[in-house]
């Protein structure tokens, strides 16, 4: 079989031509002292390739004008997403996928990809789900040994939380990047890591995720014109208009970059805008810092100052750590809180340093800032103080406590969010995983991340459910009171008020309303209030006073599905009786380009058998996207299709408890009269239909000439993952469609329609099914995709860790003696090696032409023993040879020239 060529990028040559190049080759490593491991200012950690791509124009504009070596953190490589450009398919694809990567991010001067092979299972909105799959502990190892040993000023990342939409591989990287920012500091934290590995803790300065909640305007000034949503936030902006040596400004960079990603459907990307006043920024938001900061600066280097550029003249030495602790975040009026201030000196001592407060109007402290003596080089000291909020402060905001370091070197500034709450306060019960965030967000000590979430729960049209309101006395003293629920028109409650008796200091309790729909005929999904949002209040009174707070229901629309009619079949026909329920309408927009009925729009209809749910989607389309071949039938989303959701019990938390079938209408078989197929899909058992769903029976009729496609499907209840509730089951239908040739969809369709809704399963419909009675039975337990694309398959991956100190997957490195490459020869067929272990385990060798890998051979070492192999080399001259060598739970790269 002929080897498949990777080629690897040289990322500065990237940069400077605007186009790919070959990684430098290294000198040799498999003898002598080792390299030292890269130093790098900023390390960037995501889920998958890609995910770094609306950043590139901040790093690109770093690293050309203040020389900022950025790094990047890959969990996964991707292997489970959809390919636009071929039949790749899991780790093949993850390696096609990384090779994206590092053309794209070497388009920024981007040279440090680290893949953590992490299997990417598939689409999820579920954080948990992503940390329950990759491992918590091993996975979190395994980013703070990049941060120990590569020790970047700034860590940044994406959003944490589950905001509709977020993928929850994303919201996952991010809290890991949050604990490992702490971790990688604590030496109590992967103590092996330093006593066995010989690294030791590191505490970056800064630590930011990407974007901001506010609004701002294009052009120059957007970096200065950002008024957050929540004015505590601090929002940096780095405007992408900037031009770079190339001539091109770093927006139209980025852009190209994005189309490097062309197994994504990304290569059309569309070009960056042109006129200087439409460019955006790219927003960052401080999470946590260590350092000072100037939150009025707005210039595109605002967010290196005091870390990796000096700061501003007359503030404090590069390097210096002045933050603020408090005992806790959410006070009452009239309470108390002990805050902390941190003084660390770097490389210089600090002479008569003193600490000032920066307090709201009315707020009072306590305590001397005064620290006694200078701070010795790397010693912290501390001084507290106590502040009192004011009785009349203003309940439910964010505050920003600040304070002041002075100092015979210079001065700087820092602050702290904490919030008023009052002493009573009542919120809408959260969603499981949101429940999940807060615990998570307060327990790593950022709970001013909360406010990412909007509280909702969803309803079905017409029908009732029940809301808690949960409860919590921030106060010293127990408290009575009541909770109104503020409803819109077209909702009731059972009670508008209810009362709660002798809440006790510090306790949590609740009271829960029967809410109705009582208005039907309100709009739906994200058609219905204000996108999908119906605003109410809630509002908590104690003998302390009264807080409000805000939320939302959402109306999810419902259906009753009838009994099949007589002489029912799967024919791609509704015949006479054969659905005798109502016409369900699957034309809304969820995502995508909006569209006109003649362009994009469907309906269907569903029934049951006593063995099966009937289904039933008439799809109006005026383009045919491209077919995919047979052995392509897979991630329906990026053409035309369709997707049939069933939630048995319609209470899932995320998707491996549903099922989910895609369905393609044709295919490209003209041999076999171009049929349609079907896949599950992120589901309970992804994978082809015939083996996922036996028994499930598939008929498509596409009009000729081209006006649209019917599907119809019978799904038996036994493929799915549980009995079915009849009395709620969850459903939805969703239509993908696509006018392109490049497997890119332009809009999506459905029924239950809210943005990220195909992983959202509390957002899909809901259903009855009168009279029919299930079969008792067990659940299913879900089948995950297990098998990640490894870096010690990855030529790119091993070139690049045999230089640059981090070990493949950044696992444990072996010591360097664990492997010696002796006598490397070219040999008509390859390169001929002696290879000798001091342990068993096994090398993975490549050819290397400096560009691209010419062959591959694995093999398997014992303690002492020689082994002589060939490995072969295939359409060029190897120049050197690659190796990989693993042992137990740690390896090593190695490099040597070929004679």
């Amino acid at each position: 079989m002929r080897f498949k060529a990777f080629l690897l990028p040289t990322a500065l040559a990237l940069a400077l031509s605007g186009a790919p190049a070959a990684f430098a080759a290294p000198a040799d490593t498999a003898g002598g002292k080792p390299s030292d491991a890269v130093d790098l200012d900023v390390l960037f950690v995501s889920a998958h390739p890609d995910d770094e791509a609306s950043s590139l124009a901040t790093l690109g504009q770093w690293k050309e004008k203040h020389g900022v070596r950025s790094g990047v953190i890959t969990i996964t490589r991707g292997e489970g997403g959809g390919n636009a450009v071929g039949l790749e398919e899991g780790p093949p694809l993850g390696i096609i996928r990384e090779g994206e990567e590092r053309t794209a991010i070497g388009r920024a001067g981007v040279e440090n990809l680290y893949n953590l092979d992490r299997v990417d299972f598939w689409y999820t909105a579920s954080a948990p789900l992503s940390e329950q799959i990759w491992g918590h502990d091993d996975t979190l190892a395994q980013i703070v040994r990049v941060i120990r040993t590569t020790r970047p000023e700034i860590v940044m990342t994406m959003n944490p939380s589950p905001t509709p939409g977020n993928h929850g591989n994303h919201q996952q990287a991010a809290r890991f990047a949050a604990e490992a920012f702490h971790a990688a500091a604590d030496p109590k934290a992967f103590p092996e890591q330093i006593s066995k590995e010989g690294l030791k803790p590191f505490r970056a300065a800064k630590f930011l995720r990407t974007g901001g909640t506010g609004s701002s305007s294009a052009g120059p000034a957007c970096a200065t014109t950002f008024r957050p949503t929540v004015p505590t936030d601090q929002v940096f902006g780095v405007w992408e208009g900037t031009r770079s040596a190339s001539g091109k400004t770093w927006g139209e960079i980025e852009v190209d970059a994005r189309r490097d990603y062309v197994t994504q459907g990304w290569a059309n990307t569309a070009a960056a805008p042109t006129d200087p006043a439409q460019v955006r920024c790219d927003f960052y938001t401080l999470v946590d810092s260590r350092v000072p900061y100037d939150p009025a600066d707005t210039s595109p280097e605002a967010i290196l100052r005091g870390s990796v550029l000096p700061a501003a003249n007359g503030a404090l030495p590069e390097d210096t750590e002045f933050y603020l602790t408090a005992d806790r975040f959410d006070l009452t009026p009239g309470q108390t809180v002990e805050v902390t201030a941190h003084v660390r000196a770097a490389k210089r001592a600090l002479t008569k340093p003193t600490v000032s407060l920066r307090l709201p109007d009315g707020w009072t402290a306590k305590g001397s800032g005064a620290l006694r003596g200078a701070v010795a080089p790397g010693k912290e000291r501390t001084a507290t103080f106590t502040v009192t909020v004011p009785a009349d402060a203003t309940t439910n905001q964010q505050s920003l406590l600040g304070a002041t370091l002075a100092t015979g070197q210079g001065t700087g500034r820092t602050d702290r969010a904490v919030r008023v709450v009052a002493d009573v306060r009542g919120t809408l019960e959260p969603l499981p995983e949101v429940g999940i965030f807060r615990d998570w967000a307060g327990a790593e000590g950022y709970p001013q991340l909360d406010t990412l979430i909007k509280p909702v729960l969803t309803l079905g049209s017409g029908k009732s459910r029940e809301v808690r309101v949960d409860l919590r006395n921030h106060g010293s003293t127990a408290q009575s009171g009541s909770v109104t629920l503020g409803l819109p028109a077209g909702f009731t409650a059972d009670s508008a008020t209810k009362n709660y008796t002798s809440l006790a200091a510090g306790a949590t309790g609740s009271v829960t309303f029967t809410v109705t729909n009582s208005d039907p005929s309100l709009p739906t999904a994200n058609e219905g209030g204000v996108n999908g949002d119906y605003a109410i209040t809630i509002t908590t009174t104690s003998q302390s006073g009264t807080n409000v707070e805000a939320g939302a229901l959402e109306i999810v629309p419902t259906s009753e599905v009838p009994h099949a009619g007589h002489d029912h079949a799967v024919d791609g026909e509704a015949g006479p009786g054969e659905y005798p329920g109502e016409e369900l309408d699957f034309s809304r927009i969820w995502e995508g380009q909006s569209v006109t009925p003649q362009d994009a729009s469907a309906k269907g209809r569903i029934a049951w058998t006593e063995d099966a749910l009937k289904v039933i989607v008439q799809v109006t389309d005026d383009v045919l996207g491209k077919k995919v071949v047979p052995q392509d039938c897979k991630r329906q989303r990026r053409t035309d299709s369709v997707e049939i959701i069933v939630d048995p019990k319609g209470n899932s938390s995320d998707t491996s408890t549903v099922f989910k079938a895609g369905i393609f209408p044709i295919t490209d078989d003209p041999a076999n009269g171009n049929p349609p197929c079907w896949q599950r899909d992120a589901d309970n058992r992804q994978g082809p239909g015939a083996e996922t769903a036996p028994g499930m029976t598939v008929v498509s009729k596409v009009s000729e000439p081209y006006t649209g496609y019917t599907i119809e499907a019978s799904i038996p209840f036994s493929v799915l993952p549980d009995a079915v509730d009849p009395t709620r089951m969850g459903f939805n239908v969703l239509v993908y469609d696509s006018d392109t040739q490049d497997l890119s969809s332009q809009s999506r369709l459905g029924w239950s329609t809210f943005t990220g809704v195909r992983a959202d399963p509390y957002r899909y419909g809901l259903v009855t099914l009168p009279g029919y009675t299930p079969a008792a039975r067990q659940p299913s337990e879900p089948i995950f995709p297990d098998t990640a694309a490894r870096s010690v398959h990855s030529p790119q991956t091993i070139a690049q860790s045999a230089v640059d100190g981090v070990a493949p997957a950044a696992v444990a490195k072996l010591p360097e003696r664990a492997l010696r490459l002796a006598d490397q020869r070219a040999t008509g067929d390859g390169v001929r090696v002696t290879l000798r272990a001091d342990r068993t385990g096994t090398a993975y060798l490549y050819t290397w032409d400096g560009d691209k890998a010419l062959g591959e051979k694995t093999v398997e070492l014992t303690a002492g023993r020689s082994v002589t192999v060939t490995v072969p080399a295939e359409g060029g001259k190897a120049g050197s040879l690659l190796a990989a060598f693993e042992s137990g739970d740690a390896a090593r790269a190695y490099q040597v020239s070929v004679r």
